[in-house]
């Protein structure tokens, strides 16, 4: 039982940070779609910053190490470092928690407990986890702060 309630964080709770986005966008207006706007180029800069981290510099998973399995729908093949999952989660949780506390409070409890997942998965390292949730962290805080999103799909 264990194993398949790690495998549900560790694999899936992502996508229902997805659908979430989806419901807020269909829920209210202008503010709830510049959230999800945000949060979701947050996310995908976020995962091009993990990737070429982890192109650049590869790092063992702990399977590979300790001969263990895997709690996870599909083995990783890439980098260990950072966690690209938990930099999703944190990039789409910051965000919205900058947009909404009420529920911003829920999306970094969810990318949280992704990122333990992961770990008791056995397809990361908890600095991995930190990591990538730095980078998320960092790349909302940037998208909100500089407003990145509005001056790349400004009108002129």
């Amino acid at each position: 039982m264990d194993d398949i309630v790690i495998e549900f964080f560790a694999t899936f709770v992502i996508w229902f940070l997805y659908a979430g986005l989806l419901f807020l966008w269909i829920k209210d207006g202008k503010v709830r779609r510049e959230a999800v706007a945000h949060a979701i180029f947050a996310g995908v800069i976020s995962w091009i910053i993990v990737f070429l981290i982890k192109r650049f510099f590869p790092t063992v998973r702990p399977f590979v190490l300790n001969h263990k399995e895997v709690d996870v729908l599909f083995r990783p093949a890439d980098s260990a470092f950072p966690s690209s999952h938990t930099a999703l989660a944190f990039g789409l949780a910051v965000t919205i928690f900058f947009h909404d506390k009420k529920v911003g409070v829920w999306y970094l409890l969810a990318a949280l407990l992704i990122g333990i997942a992961r770990v008791l998965a056995n397809v990361h390292y908890p600095l991995d986890i930190f990591g990538g949730a730095a980078v998320g962290s960092f790349i909302a805080v940037m998208v909100e702060k500089t407003h990145m999103f509005q001056l790349l799909v400004r009108k002129k």
